[in-house]
């Protein structure tokens, strides 16, 4: 399925006024790599050290520097559960749904959900393929692919 015909479709877990707005967002580098199927994560400029998304300094030099760039789309399972929540007019599914901590090749950890729908949440340990959703025009991270442990 190409990246038109995801955007052609609804969110199938969110309904798609919950996108986020892009345009001067903290996380735009994000997105606009997700955009072109790539994943931009955040470095520390000093000292190179994986840095969340939303921390502001270092915990490895004190830096406040920090540079994006793309990393592997592969990870493995930290952690996982089925999100058993129904709000109706923005959660689109009725059943549970997985959400899934994923520890990246590039050291940084991740909370997603799948490309897909799914009834069931994959296995600590398990190797796992990023992909993208689009909620509105918003390219969002996803697990794509589980793998054999």
């Amino acid at each position: 399925m190409t990246a038109t015909n995801e955007r052609a479709s609804a969110d199938w877990l969110l309904d798609d006024t919950l996108a986020p707005a892009v345009d001067g967002d903290s996380l735009a580098p994000l997105y606009e790599a997700a955009e072109r199927g790539e994943l931009a994560l955040p470095f520390c400029a000093v000292c190179a050290l994986p840095v969340e998304l939303d921390q502001e300094i270092c915990d490895n030099c004190g830096s406040s520097e920090q540079y994006s760039r793309t990393v592997e789309l592969r990870g493995t399972v930290h952690s996982a559960t089925l999100m058993h929540r129904r709000e109706p007019g923005l959660v689109r599914v009725q059943k549970p749904y997985p959400i899934v901590d994923v520890e990246l090749h590039s050291g940084h950890r991740l909370v997603l959900t799948t490309v897909r729908p799914a009834d069931t949440a994959p296995a600590i340990g398990t190797k796992v393929t990023i992909g993208f959703r689009h909620l509105g025009n918003v390219a969002i991270p996803a697990i794509d692919t589980l793998e054999d442990k």
